[in-house]
C-alpha cells in the first residue's frame, strides 16, 4: 500500500491530507498539517497529437512513447489524436491506438481511446492540418468505429453530409465537436442542435465573433456547456482565455502537444506535414501558422495558476472536466475507489511524482517552476 502526504486539492478545495491508495484509492483522511506538497488527480488530456519526439500516426511504438513523455509530465490519461490523413494512413494509425488501448504496458499515460481531428473538416480552414479533408462519409466513419474505440470527433458543420453523421454519431455514444470550420453561427446552431457536444480548440481554427456575424466563437460563448482551449499562451491570450471561462460553464484545457513537445528546437513531422519547433511554440515550416503545441500538462498547470487560477479551477478544468465529459466515473478525482491517478507537485508548481493507477511513474523531470506560489 502506498502513501502520500501532503495539500489534497479538489474541486471544492485544498486540505492537508493523507492519501493511501493501491491501483485504487483506499483512503483519504484529514490531516491537521502535511508538507507543503500538492496532491492532484492526474491530468486527462483529449486531444494530444505526439509528444518526446514520437507523432501518433506512426503506429503503436511511437504511441506508447508519446504516453510514456505525457506520463511523466502530469498526464495519467488521454486520447491519442490523429491529424487530417489519407484513410489508408488513419486506418494504421487507429489500429496501434487500439493495440495501446487494449495493451497498456507499465510507465504509459492510459490510453482511453481516439480523438479523431479530421479528415471531416472545411478544406480552407486547415491551420496546420495536412491537406487531406475529405467529406463527411458516413460509410467510413462505420468502418473508423469498428477499428478503435473512438471517442471524439472533430468536423465542419457546414459540409455537406455533416449534420447526418453527427445525429450518427451522438446516437453511438461519440462526443462531436466543431473545429476547422467556416460555419456561420446559424450552420453552427444547426449542428449543437443535431448533438455537438463540445468546441475544438475553441478560438483556434474556427469563424470569429463578430458583433454582426457571432460564428462559431460567438455560438461557444453563447450556448456551449464544453470547450477545449490550449493554455500555453500562445494559441489563445490569457485575457481571452479568462472572458471565455466567464461564459462557458465546463472548460477544459488540453494541450494539443506534437512530436515536438519535450524537444530540442528543430524539425519534426505532424503527420505529412514537416513542421519546425522554435522558442516555446511549433509552426507549419513556411511559418505561416502555429502546428499544435509544445505544450505539457504540468506546465499548462503551471500557466493558469499564473493567469490567475486557483489549483481548485485548474484542477476542475484539467481532470474533473474531461472526466465528466468522457463520462468516466473512476477518473478525474481523488476519492475512494477512484483510480490512484496522482499528480504531486511541489512548492514550486514543479511535477514531483506521477502516479497511474497507482503504479509510480519514472523518471519524472521538473518544469520550469511558476512563481505564483513560491
Amino acid at each position: 500500500m502506498n502513501e502520500l502526504r501532503g495539500i489534497v486539492v479538489t474541486p471544492e478545495g485544498e486540505r492537508p491530507g493523507l492519501l493511501r491508495f493501491g491501483e485504487r484509492i483506499e483512503a483519504l483522511e484529514a490531516l491537521p498539517e502535511a508538507p507543503r506538497r500538492y496532491l492532484l488527480p492526474g491530468c486527462i488530456d483529449l486531444h494530444v497529437h505526439g509528444g518526446g519526439g514520437a507523432d501518433c500516426m506512426d503506429g503503436e511504438e511511437a504511441i506508447r512513447q508519446m504516453a510514456r513523455f505525457h506520463a511523466r509530465n502530469g498526464t495519467t490519461a488521454l486520447l491519442a489524436t490523429t491529424v487530417t490523413a489519407p484513410p489508408a494512413d488513419l486506418e494504421a494509425a487507429l489500429v496501434g491506438i487500439r493495440a495501446v488501448v487494449e495493451r497498456p504496458e507499465p510507465g504509459e499515460a492510459r490510453v482511453l481511446g481516439v480523438h479523431l481531428e479530421g479528415p471531416f473538416i472545411n478544406a480552407n480552414k486547415l491551420g496546420a492540418q495536412p491537406p487531406y479533408a475529405i467529406p463527411p462519409d458516413l460509410e467510413l466513419m462505420r468502418r473508423w468505429l469498428g477499428l478503435a474505440p473512438i471517442k471524439v470527433v472533430t468536423l465542419a458543420p457546414e459540409l455537406p453530409g455533416a449534420l447526418g453523421l453527427i445525429r450518427f454519431l451522438s446516437e453511438q455514444g461519440v462526443r462531436v465537436q466543431i473545429g476547422h470550420t467556416l460555419a456561420r453561427y446559424d450552420q453552427a446552431l444547426q449542428a449543437l442542435e443535431a448533438g455537438v457536444a463540445s468546441f475544438t480548440h475553441c478560438f483556434n481554427a474556427m469563424t470569429p465573433l463578430h458583433h454582426r456575424e457571432p460564428g462559431v466563437a460567438g455560438l461557444a460563448l453563447e450556448r456551449a456547456r464544453w470547450a477545449e482551449f490550449i493554455a500555453d499562451g500562445l494559441h489563445v491570450h490569457p485575457a481571452t482565455v479568462r472572458a471565455a471561462w466567464k461564459a462557458i460553464p465546463e472548460p477544459y484545457v488540453v494541450t494539443d502537444a506534437v512530436a515536438a513537445a519535450g524537444m530540442p528546437e528543430g524539425p519534426y513531422h505532424m503527420g505529412r506535414h514537416r513542421v519546425i519547433k522554435r522558442g516555446d511554440g511549433v509552426y507549419l515550416e513556411d511559418g505561416s501558422a502555429l502546428a499544435g503545441s509544445a505544450l505539457t500538462t504540468g506546465q499548462a498547470i503551471r500557466n493558469l495558476v499564473d493567469w490567475g487560477y486557483s489549483l481548485c479551477e485548474v484542477v476542475r478544468a484539467t481532470s474533473a472536466t474531461p472526466a465528466a465529459y468522457l463520462g468516466l466515473a473512476e477518473r478525474g478525482h481523488l476519492r475512494v475507489g477512484a483510480y490512484a491517478d496522482i499528480l504531486v507537485l511541489n512548492a514550486n508548481l514543479e511535477v514531483e511524482e506521477v502516479y497511474v493507477q497507482g503504479q509510480r511513474i519514472q523518471d519524472v523531470p521538473r518544469g520550469t517552476p511558476s512563481t505564483h506560489r513560491s
